[in-house]
């Protein structure tokens, strides 16, 4: 009789490695140097890996990825994955992999070949439900596959966290601050440096090294969206994102009541003083459907497109209302669980015009065609 011989090998094992990401900085545990060792007895195979930090809150995620990476090879045997720490040098080797030997941290979102594109979530009132789109947004555009991130910019009524059912505390790996992971979102807020519910009682320059950290030195690993949620108004915080992500795009939240409407305005006229474009404009908190079926304009009608038509004239292009979100009773049960309706009830009215709302932020603001593509050609 032919024996067939085990093909399993530690090559193998660690080209099984090589599929297993480090769940916070989304690269394979092969590339980061974080496989201390590989030890086959028989057809028994026995991993060790290194965490970043002891405490690492995706431990369990990791030893769990790693296990059914290596159990999918064929004849393997039984699969046991143990960890260690890495060293303080380690940590700084790691460091240096992955952000430059760069003494001063630099915005990566602001360099000129980022791929990310930043979107600043604006209102020129507070109570207009900013955050709920920016928590149901980043969750419905992070199911679909993106890298997304949140940044909690909103410095005095950060809710960020809590509406996306995160209690996890950042972490640091060298001077990198590692964000926590919730619903397949990055997320960041002044909310995790304060304690408890201690209001933030900071001035300007305070705010703007705070957004100035939070954008350079938080490691977002290279993210398709970032979203931050602003404070209401055109304060120190707006014009500081403005400043240190040029290229952030702003997209204003009002409701569809007149004199909101006229407010929210405001807040996107801004972009002509700080040169930003205008993504375009949500309506939240639109007519109410009742459990009859019948519609109930608790805020009035028409406040979203006013305020599209009017940044249209203001700014000289075409500014679009993205779309009208219901109000919703489940909208806020789900950020007051951390469970955003976007993704928990795609399918509800609320939920259907929030992904649609998506769709679009999800597409490339634009084509190559017709611009220098730098090759190098040389015209004769």
């Amino acid at each position: 009789t032919w024996r067939v011989m085990s093909t399993l090998s530690e090559s193998a094992v660690r080209t099984a490695l090589s599929r297993v990401d480090d769940p916070e900085i989304g690269k394979p545990i092969t590339e980061l140097g974080m496989v201390k060792s590989v030890t086959l007895d028989g057809n028994n195979v026995a991993v060790e890996i290194y965490l970043t930090i002891a405490g690492c809150p995706l431990k369990n995620t990791l030893i769990r990825n790693t296990q059914a990476a290596v159990e999918e090879l064929d004849g393997v045997g039984t699969v046991t994955v143990t960890t260690d720490v890495m060293s303080d040098e380690q940590r700084r080797t790691l460091r240096q992999a992955l952000r430059g030997t760069d003494s001063e941290p630099v915005i990566p979102f602001a360099q000129p070949n980022s791929t990310t594109r930043v979107f600043a979530v604006a209102s020129g009132k507070g109570g207009v439900g900013k955050s709920s789109m920016t928590v149901n947004l980043a969750t419905a555009l992070a199911a679909r596959g993106l890298n997304v991130g949140i940044l909690d910019a909103d410095i005095y009524g950060h809710s960020i966290p809590h509406m996306l059912g995160s209690d996890a505390r950042p972490h640091q790996v060298d001077d990198m601050i590692m964000p926590p992971i919730a619903h397949g979102v990055k997320i960041i807020s002044i909310g995790h440096f304060v304690e408890g519910n201690t209001p933030v009682i900071w001035r300007g320059p305070m705010l703007h090294r705070a957004i100035q950290q939070f954008l350079s030195e938080v490691f977002w690993s290279d993210l398709d969206i970032l979203l931050l949620d602003l404070p209401p108004g055109t304060g120190d915080i707006a014009l500081s994102v403005a400043q240190l992500v040029p290229s952030a795009e702003l997209l204003i939240v009002t409701t569809p009541q007149a004199a909101a409407a006229e407010v929210a305005e405001r807040a996107g006229a801004m972009s002509q003083q700080t040169r930003q474009k205008v993504a375009g404009v949500i309506e939240n908190m639109s007519a109410m459907v009742m459990p009859d079926g019948s519609v109930v304009d608790v805020f009035g009608s028409g406040g979203g497109q006013m305020v599209a038509d009017r940044l249209s004239t203001l700014t000289g292009t075409k500014v679009e209302l993205l779309g009208s979100v219901p109000l919703d009773p489940a909208l806020r049960i789900g950020a007051d669980d951390g469970n955003p309706i976007a993704i928990t009830a795609p399918d509800s009215h609320t939920g259907a015009a929030l992904n649609a709302i998506a769709d679009k932020l999800a597409m490339r603001r634009e084509s190559l065609a017709g611009r220098p593509l730098g090759l190098g050609v040389v015209p004769h």
